[in-house]
């Protein structure tokens, strides 16, 4: 990100900062709430957000004014219910009697639903004798925008009024400088001894082997009185909403690796959690805690890599962003008539323009994307339906790319920001360093990124094909453009002495000849020649790039190579995988196959689940990936990242259009026999796949077709 807006590494320096890795988040469409392993919530990067504001900015639980010792913590599987466990440290004499260390067992168990917090403190006297046990709860609410907690920093605010108590809930309240009224509350299910304006002190009384159990619920607006009925019926909805969401499309399981299993679960669980279902459809949000709000570019590719398996994300992320296509030009927005939305934003400062966030256009290939997504799309599902509806947002988007994006008249797609608030680097590789020449310097713009070309010549197709099945005349000249294109790429940014593609052109046409991921991303568009792509294959599949956990951003040995930077050498798995995917368009399926299981052993130490980047150090024997400090955990894109990688390994293509679903090649991961694919859906039709290691090959067969579908395979 560029420095302006950049999360800072010292959002988490706060009180006792936590490792990262044990930071814990719960989503319910527009909330989350981010925690540490205690589930307290200290202030730094912790909170209960809403609407890209902190409603609830401290939530700590003391007994006898101690933190409990604890024993375990985590999200359950299906990122439904937050669980602690611990146990009491020596209390203070209470009636001249003090209760001894670990005889109190202490559960913390909560759940986000309907976008508030639902939790319950559950407190079990395994002791010989009866307690009297002080509990405390403290908390704030500092209706803090998100762009301050990621480290912006703000000059004034609005007021924030003291809270308002009524016996056993305290109520907030903050007036914005945008005029907005923001009010948040915390309720208890019993009347605490004592409550102030933070605290709330209970004096609980625990009869040997008794249990007693303490409500909360918080959120925006007035809360209800919490109970154990409403914790119990709430819990079940939560429940039962992240399965609906989680069984949407088909399913991929591998029956004889449970540990591979469980990582596509957790997978397909962080995807789930992450979709919002609006009124457009699902849209999967970036991640959590920076991004949870719809980008573009995120939204667009994760719904890529799950096109094979589940295309109502596509279709929802596809007609949410025709809805937001811009039609006007704002320099503060980087917005143009046809262009894309690259974020959107509902928090105090985007509302007073402080950010350019609010609805901001500053990513040069989300428009590309969007247009070749919508024709991945129809090609997936023969949905015409949709086309035929977003198709004035088609036509509006390839104009753009044809014309204000061609800004030096070369017929690249460039960037240069129209005002200084916004993000001066506007590919993916979007920090203020990520894009450079060799020696280092940063290129004067307009600036054309490789890749970004990759997606145009993407688009520039998809709209040919589109137009034949819609039976229209123009196929033959978008077609013309795709193959202009490709051999403009191919002869500009195309380094012999490199034997790679140089990373972009400068304003003045100068290649940036730095070795990036970037061409990584032609390939999957299937721009390069047969020899060139096997020699960025070769390239990113030697030493310089490949850390033993995926691909580096950056070659090793590059002026600006850092592997605790955050695009320029670290390991992002979403690039990684679009790396693969290309790679297997042209045959190198065993490269896929290593690289996945690469990010699936990276995956194995991050507990399954895959964050946003990691740094790119070199793999050693017996050593964990290192983390990233301030990476989104969970991530779409991360997560998205082992479906699209399997789909490459496989061979798996559909072609709804005629009926067919093509496997080419397949390649299991090391270590995978079998894997089954259930109920792909091919239009009104549906197949599952069955996959099995015979000898050195991998073998495909169809199983429990329903309709008009047929399997051809090449193996």
């Amino acid at each position: 990100m560029d420095d302006a807006y950049s999360v800072q590494t010292t959002a988490l320096e706060t009180g006792e900062p936590e490792p990262v890795e044990q930071l814990q988040a719960l989503k319910s469409g527009d909330a989350f709430l981010v925690a540490d392993a205690y589930g307290d919530v200290k202030s730094g990067a912790d909170g209960l957000f809403d609407d890209d504001t902190r409603i609830l900015s401290r939530l700590v639980v003391t007994l006898g004014g101690r933190r409990p010792s604890r024993l375990s913590s985590g999200v359950s599987q299906d990122n439904v219910f937050f669980t602690f466990h611990g146990t009491n440290r020596p209390l203070p004499p209470m009636g001249g009697r003090a209760a001894p260390a670990g005889i109190l067992h202490v559960e913390r168990r909560r759940f986000l639903h309907d976008r508030r917090l639902f939790e319950r403190i559950r407190v079990t006297n395994h002791g010989g004798e009866d307690v009297m046990l002080p509990l405390e709860v403290d908390y704030d609410a500092d209706f803090v925008d998100i762009f301050q907690v990621r480290g912006t920093p703000r000059d004034k605010a609005g007021t924030i009024h003291p809270p308002k108590l009524d016996g056993r809930r305290a109520l907030f309240a903050y007036d914005g400088l945008d005029g907005v009224r923001r009010t948040g509350c915390l309720s208890f299910s019993e009347p605490p001894h004592r409550m102030t304006d933070r605290r709330a002190e209970f004096m609980l009384t625990l009869g040997k082997g008794r249990v007693i159990d303490l409500h909360v619920e918080c959120g925006g607006g007035v809360c209800d009185e919490p109970s154990e009925a409403r914790f119990r019926v709430h819990g079940v909805k939560a429940r039962l909403a992240m399965r609906a969401k989680r069984r949407r499309g088909a399913s991929v399981r591998g029956p004889r690796s449970p540990r591979f299993n469980d990582w596509l679960d957790q997978s397909r669980a962080d995807v789930a959690l992450l979709t919002t279902d609006l009124p457009t459809g699902p849209y999967p949000y970036a991640g959590t805690p920076w991004f949870s709000t719809p980008f573009g570019r995120d939204g667009i590719i994760t719904a890529w890599q799950m096109l094979w398996l589940d295309p109502s994300l596509a279709k929802g992320v596809l007609t949410y962003l025709a809805a937001r296509q811009a039609t006007e030009r704002s320099a503060f927005q980087d917005a143009e008539p046809g262009k894309i939305m690259h974020e959107t934003r509902r928090g105090e400062m985007s509302a007073l323009g402080e950010v350019p966030f609010g609805l901001y256009y500053g990513g040069v290939d989300t428009t590309c994307l969007f247009v070749a997504l919508a024709g991945a799309y129809a090609r997936r599902t023969g949905d015409l339906d949709l086309i035929r509806a977003i198709w004035p947002n088609l036509i509006a988007a390839a104009g753009w790319i044809t014309g204000p994006a061609n800004m030096t008249g070369d017929g690249f797609v460039r960037y240069a920001r129209a005002a200084e608030t916004g993000l001066s680097n506007q590919g993916w590789k979007d920090s203020y360093d990520s894009i450079f020449h060799a020696d280092g310097r940063f290129p004067d713009g307009p600036v054309a990124l490789v890749e970004v070309q990759g997606y145009a010549f993407a688009a520039f197709q998809a709209l040919a094909d589109l137009s034949n099945v819609l039976g229209l005349a123009d196929g033959a000249g978008w077609a013309d453009r795709a193959e202009t294109m490709r051999a403009r790429v191919e002869a500009e940014f195309w380094r012999e002495d490199l034997g790679y593609y140089a990373v972009a052109l400068d304003g003045a046409g100068a290649p940036c000849r730095a070795i990036g991921s970037n061409p990584g991303h032609l390939l999957f568009c299937g721009l390069p020649s047969t020899a060139r792509a096997h020699a960025v294959t070769k390239q990113l599949m030697s030493a310089r790039f490949r850390s033993g956990w995926g691909l580096r951003t950056l070659a090793t040995g590059q002026a600006r190579y850092n592997p605790m930077s955050y695009h320029n050498g670290s390991v992002w798995p979403h690039d990684t995988s679009l790396c693969a995917a290309g790679m297997a368009r042209y045959g190198e399926r065993q490269a896929v196959a290593l690289l996945l299981s690469e990010i699936y052993s990276a995956a194995a130490h991050f507990h399954l689940r895959l964050p946003e980047l990691f740094c790119g150090f070199e793999r050693e024997t017996g050593e964990p990936p290192i983390a990233y400090p301030v990476a989104c955990l969970p991530q779409a894109w991360a997560a998205g990242s082992v479906f699209l990688m399997l789909q490459a390994a496989l061979g798996v293509s559909i072609d709804a259009f005629d009926g067919r679903v093509d496997v080419d090649d397949p390649f299991l991961p090391p270590g995978i026999e079998r894997l089954n694919v259930w109920n792909l859906e091919v239009g009104d039709a549906r197949l599952d796949l069955a996959f099995r290691r015979l000898d050195h090959h991998t073998v495909v067969t169809s199983q429990n077709r329903v309709g008009p579908v047929r399997l051809r395979s090449s193996r």
